[in-house]
């Protein structure tokens, strides 16, 4: 497993990567506090697309993901995939289409526990009211990722 944390326009990201596959994001608080900082080509791939598309450059990821979660939550994230750029979906559409009717909560949790916000696009989730409910990388910079996509709400 590697890991490496770049500064960018939301602040330190850091992002592993374990045999060729992203496993995780996170906000961190200092690169110098890493202490298997190493990029690897997976995770340089990662670092440019993550650039481009801040830059409002790119609109779909290429790099390899590999969350890790239960099948439930893969189940989710895999939805969330399908959410185009620009695009957003509520709780309750991710729900009925995994075939959970009723499950909103539920898919709220997954997001929660997705593992690598951003490539697996749990931003563009929002509440059937078009609010923002939370997100793990803080609610302002869901809102600023929802606005580099051209969501209005």
């Amino acid at each position: 497993m590697n890991c490496y944390t770049k500064n960018t326009s939301l602040g330190n990201i850091t992002i592993i990567e374990d045999n060729g596959f992203i496993t995780n994001l996170f906000l961190s608080c200092d690169s110098s506090t890493s202490k298997n900082n190493k990029r690897t080509e997976t995770i340089d791939q990662a670092f440019k697309e993550l650039d481009e598309y801040l830059s409002g450059k790119r609109r779909v990821f290429n790099i390899p993901l590999n969350p890790n979660g239960t099948e439930f939550q893969r189940r989710v994230w895999q939805e969330l995939l399908q959410i185009p750029y620009g695009k957003t979906s509520t709780y309750k559409d991710i729900a009925e289409k995994i075939g959970k009717r009723g499950a909103c909560r539920a898919v709220g949790n997954a997001n929660n526990k997705n593992p690598i916000p951003i490539f697996i696009p749990c931003h563009r989730v929002i509440r059937a009211d078009n609010l923002l409910s939370g997100y793990s990388l803080g609610a302002e910079n869901k809102e600023k990722l929802l606005k580099i996509e051209g969501v209005i709400l």
